[in-house]
């Protein structure tokens, strides 16, 4: 895989230059240096980057080398994340009933449920409905909304373990997660919707024998935060610019790139610093965050809150892969400034907003006391194998970056008026 160009040009002094317009500044942007990062980020040397893995850290090594081509006050910051959950083997589901065997296919037919204790080789039982009198040594159907109580009675019976029912998305995947409710007694695990069916009907009209596994621990992870400061000038306003880098990682036979979620977010942020970095003469005291462990629970921006001085203003992307109507933003804390600054800046840069729930890093700085917003602008293929860069379009990336230029921009001018790019 070919690295994405180099950003070592040397600086431009920033003395008494004249500063280009913003709207110059903003064609600037390079989509296909941000291409060449989400390309190089879902790459296969690093295993879908999910915290504690030699791919995730590989991955962090490499935004913290791309970093340091912006100057040198870049440092990793390692930390320890607990109870991570990590599917070992590839999980195995069939079934037999009167028409025969059939074999499903993870993560298209049948997927780890969070909750699920460790099962690492197949287990055979009889299948029942959760009605049955008796569950001892039975695999069990569980109800959608209420396969909390269906475990619950299958851990005091003794159950071989628990099928509760679930959608796909629109390629007709389940989505991975590493992080969810505390784990059970019993294996559970999640069966595409329609198989549910198919499950309850046949164990309606004959016997049917389930054989399945659920190679599922909860594991620690050794994790690290990439961060970099590039003070612009003396003073200015206290600006962080942040993006998650860890993915879910891959299964144990099957590629998960990670490419929406979240190297397109970082792509931007850093092309974003990049042009900044070498554009911006105004002073603003930048600051720019790559965070671990976001998909394990947030844990990167919980670790880094403790750092923060008071005053900073942070700015989350969390995906830049398909924006369609609006890229969605949140704001926590004492945000009202920044919102607006971000609202002047999607005026001035053409790219829609409205208001939407952002449930990433920003909400970890918000909770501390930190003004805060998380942006969003689609991640299609989210956590399956479907999340290819072919899928990240170059619109949404180019959109993203002149975003997050234009409001750091209009942070350091508060007074500036900036006609409207087309």
């Amino acid at each position: 895989m070919t690295s994405p160009p180099t950003r070592s040009e040397p600086p431009s002094p920033r003395g008494p230059a004249v500063e280009p317009d913003l709207s110059a500044v903003l064609q600037r942007v390079d989509v296909q240096r941000m291409r060449a990062t989400v390309a190089e980020l879902a790459a296969d040397r690093f295993q879908g980057r999910r915290v504690g893995t030699p791919g995730g850290q590989a991955a962090g090594t490499w935004l913290a080398d791309r970093l340091r081509e912006l100057g040198p006050d870049v440092r990793l910051e390692p930390f320890h994340v607990k109870d991570v959950r990590e599917l070992y083997r590839t999980p195995v589901l069939r079934w037999i009933d009167g028409h025969g065997t059939h074999d499903c296919e993870h993560r298209r037919d049948f997927v780890e449920h969070l909750a699920s204790a460790d099962l690492p080789d197949p287990r055979s039982a009889p299948l029942a409905n959760a009605t049955a009198t008796d569950l001892h040594g039975r695999w069990v159907l569980a109800p959608a909304d209420e396969w909390v109580q269906t475990t619950q009675r299958a851990e005091l019976e003794g159950a071989a373990g628990v099928l509760m029912a679930r959608g796909t998305d629109a390629d007709g995947w389940m989505p991975k997660m590493i992080a969810g409710p505390p784990r059970r007694s019993v294996p559970v695990i999640a069966v595409r919707t329609d198989l549910h069916q198919q499950l309850a009907d046949a164990v309606e009209s004959g016997e049917v024998t389930v054989t399945a596994s659920m190679p599922l621990r909860a594991v620690s992870a050794e994790a690290a935060n990439v961060h970099a400061h590039l003070p612009i000038g003396e003073g200015g306003p206290r600006v962080l610019l942040t993006a998650h880098y860890d993915g879910v990682g891959d299964d144990p036979e099957r590629r998960l790139p990670g490419a929406a979620d979240n190297a397109s977010g970082v792509a931007a942020v850093l092309e974003a610093a990049f042009i900044l970095n070498k554009c911006l003469t105004a002073p603003v005291d930048l600051a720019v965050s790559f965070l671990d462990a976001e998909e394990a629970g947030a844990w990167g921006s919980a670790h880094h809150v403790t750092d923060l001085p008071t005053g900073i203003q942070v700015i989350n992307l969390d995906g830049a892969a398909q924006l369609y109507q609006a890229a969605a933003v949140e704001a926590g804390g004492p945000a009202h400034h920044l919102l607006a600054v971000l609202d002047q800046a999607g005026r001035r840069t053409g790219v829609p907003l409205r208001a939407g729930a952002m449930a990433s890093d920003n909400r970890r700085y918000a909770a501390a006391g930190h003004a805060a917003i998380g942006i969003g602008m689609g991640m299609p293929g989210y956590q399956t194998p479907a999340e290819t860069p072919d899928r990240v379009e170059s619109d949404t990336l180019t959109a993203a970056a002149r975003l997050l230029i234009a409001a750091v921009w209009l942070l350091a001018h508060p007074t500036a008026t900036v006609p409207a790019v087309g």
